[in-house]
């Protein structure tokens, strides 16, 4: 184990998504309703208990910076294209697990500069693991409230490799995977953005997504991995940049842990994009 990260703003930010957590699992744990929004995905109490939670935390920091949340209404671009800091949380990713009650959704705060996440905290409120990284300072795993932090760093390529995928999002990409791969593949379901989280304690090698994310859905467990010694690509081999324009959904992508590998070479022999 090791001491506390050395970065004040990082460890406030962790104490509110554990704070959002405490709303979320304040719903979780009675009868709730489900209401669908235009996308038709799900909406529920404890997603908007922790948009307010988050909300009004971060608007007690210093510097007060604009926030861009999926469960707030989000400004024209003419607007978001002048910012260069702001805040980029989705209150309760995986509301989908949330409603099947399996435990496998997170609290995303993430803090962009010049198009790059810099700070990322993810949460999973019902296990109490929580991540935390910023830029130049690594990552960090803390299984629980009050207990100690744990540096956490990506692996090289198993063998058989190990691929996360979506719980709810599942597609037909075996055949993707085995050009990258070879033919000997574990596949490991999870949800939300705990399959970044995943890659980056090495106990997962690679998640590949086809089918579209949101920015506010990749962009906190980026952070995570990334100081963890992997990274987020498009599949031209790109990193993951944020406020691109006015869509603020994301390419599909290839989130990976060992850097060692070609990997914008084995998107493009395995036929991608």
């Amino acid at each position: 184990m090791s001491a506390a990260p050395d970065h004040d703003l990082l460890l406030q930010v962790g104490a509110l998504a554990r704070r959002a957590g405490e709303a979320i699992l304040a719903v979780y744990r009675k009868d709730f309703d489900v209401e669908l929004k235009d996308d038709r995905s799900p909406l529920t109490a404890a997603d908007l208990a922790a948009q307010q939670v988050i909300a009004e935390g971060l608007a007690t920091l210093d510097p007060v910076l604009p926030l861009i949340s999926e469960e707030a209404s989000q400004l024209p671009w003419e607007q978001r294209r002048q910012w260069s800091r702001y805040w980029l949380v989705d209150p309760l990713d995986g509301t989908r697990e949330f409603v099947k009650r399996n435990g496998e959704f997170t609290v995303n705060i993430a803090l962009i500069d010049d198009h790059q996440t810099v700070l990322g905290v993810v949460l999973a409120p019902v296990t109490g693991d929580l991540f935390v990284a910023s830029r130049g300072h690594g990552a960090w795993w803390q299984a629980s409230e009050g207990g100690d932090w744990e540096r956490i760093a990506t692996r090289s390529l198993a063998r058989p490799p190990r691929v996360a995928g979506s719980r709810s999002h599942g597609g037909a990409q075996d055949d993707v995977l085995q050009r990258m791969l070879g033919d000997d593949v574990e596949l490991y379901p999870l949800g939300s953005s705990l399959k970044f989280c995943l890659i980056a304690r090495g106990e997962a090698d690679v998640y590949l997504r086809r089918g579209p994310t949101s920015e506010w859905d990749t962009a906190a467990a980026q952070c995570v991995l990334e100081e963890a010694g992997g990274a987020v690509l498009d599949l031209h081999g790109q990193p993951f940049r944020y406020n691109r324009g006015e869509s603020l959904l994301n390419p599909e992508f290839i989130a990976v842990g060992d850097l060692s590998l070609d990997w914008p070479r084995k998107l493009r022999e395995a036929g991608l994009p």
